[in-house]
């Protein structure tokens, strides 16, 4: 892991550097706006509605609040597809992406992102009864994933393989058919409804969402597959000057205590990169 996360540390600082000197400064236009503006897709433990009292909440959500009080601005959340999400970061529709995200080759050459904070890995989630018959055999069978995520990445092989991985999602459901949905929660209500046998999604969403006590009490997590690790990061648009601001606010956050306590609430501690 840490072989992994040095590799990708360089990598983040060489693109960043490259975008170094854009013509405007993000930070800038963001502080005369006096809110930074977060595309995020609704998911715990990330960002999400508690059922019981309808405020937004979430891991996410509370490093994000946290963070712009230290720059000094709001913060605003907005919804958006998680497919188009690029498209709304240079479109200035949003200033970055804040939900989960995680960091690949591909985005971190096509937008400034920052260090990594959190540790993901792809889960299977499956009817609970059926779940010595799938892991015997997906040949046939329905997987739906978010498009545009990294799950989606890794059954479609655009995300490439690395040397955490031990079994290929491209390789292990060649023989399934792959349906693209807007959301993971989406993915784990097209299980649950029967329409998809299997959903790939984000072990932080899925560990979160399923099982006794959540919305989906007759799913289950399987983590037998290691699909590869992943690192959660946060993007803003290629050649941003907020971006280091937000590793150092992350930092602060981080020797002060409050990132643990943010991440003790949402059972993401284990998780945390220090």
């Amino acid at each position: 892991m840490k072989k992994i996360l040095a590799l990708i540390l360089a990598t983040l600082t060489v693109f960043s550097l490259c975008g170094a000197f854009a013509e405007e400064s993000d930070f800038a236009y963001v502080q005369d706006k006096g809110t930074l503006v977060i595309g995020m897709t609704l998911f715990a433990p990330m960002n999400y509605y508690d059922t019981e009292t309808g405020d937004f909440i979430g891991f996410d959500t509370e490093l994000a609040t946290a963070v712009c009080e230290k720059l000094g601005v709001d913060v605003e959340f907005i919804e958006i597809s998680w497919d188009s999400k690029e498209i709304e970061l240079n479109s200035k529709n949003i200033d970055c992406l804040w939900n989960g995200m995680c960091i690949t080759p591909e985005r971190a050459e096509n937008m400034s992102m920052t260090d990594p904070y959190l540790l993901n890995t792809q889960a299977m989630v499956m009817k609970a009864d059926r779940e010595e018959e799938i892991m015997a055999d997906v040949s046939g069978l329905t997987v739906v994933a978010e498009q545009g995520s990294t799950g989606e990445g890794k059954l479609q092989g655009t995300i490439p393989d690395d040397e955490t991985v031990v079994v290929s999602a491209q390789e292990y459901f060649a023989n399934c058919t792959y349906i693209p949905v807007g959301s993971m929660s989406t993915a784990l209500m097209e299980v649950s409804s029967g329409t998809a046998d299997i959903a790939l999604v984000d072990s932080v969403c899925a560990l979160a969402m399923v099982g006794e006590g959540t919305d989906y009490a007759d799913l289950i997590v399987n983590l037998d597959n290691n699909f590869g690790e992943q690192f959660y990061g946060i993007a803003f648009r290629k050649g941003s000057d907020i971006t280091e601001k937000v590793n150092e606010a992350i930092a602060e956050l981080m020797a002060d205590g409050t990132m643990e306590e943010i991440a003790a609430k949402y059972g993401l501690t284990e998780m945390l990169i220090k």
